[in-house]
């Protein structure tokens, strides 16, 4: 059977910061980066990048939809 890996693009401009996609992600892949975008706010981004399934939740709950979420197929 074919394994899923994700992956998440976040607008790193559009992201306010507001957490929620931190706190839906159920394999702690995403985090707040230390760093801020132009607008000063602190951007998430794939801090565990090879947790990630694909299941999208991240990209349901984001209030701005500044993340795409890709879904591949891994033969194992």
């Amino acid at each position: 059977m074919a394994k899923v890996r994700g992956a998440v693009v976040v607008d790193n401009e559009e992201c306010k910061g507001c957490n929620l996609c931190v706190v839906a992600c159920p394999t702690l892949t995403l985090a707040l980066n230390r760093n801020v975008n132009n607008k000063g706010y602190h951007y998430s981004y794939m801090e565990n990048p090879e947790n990630c399934t694909g299941c999208s939740n991240c990209s349901t709950v984001c209030p701005d939809s500044c993340i795409t979420v890709y879904r591949v197929k891994v033969e194992q």
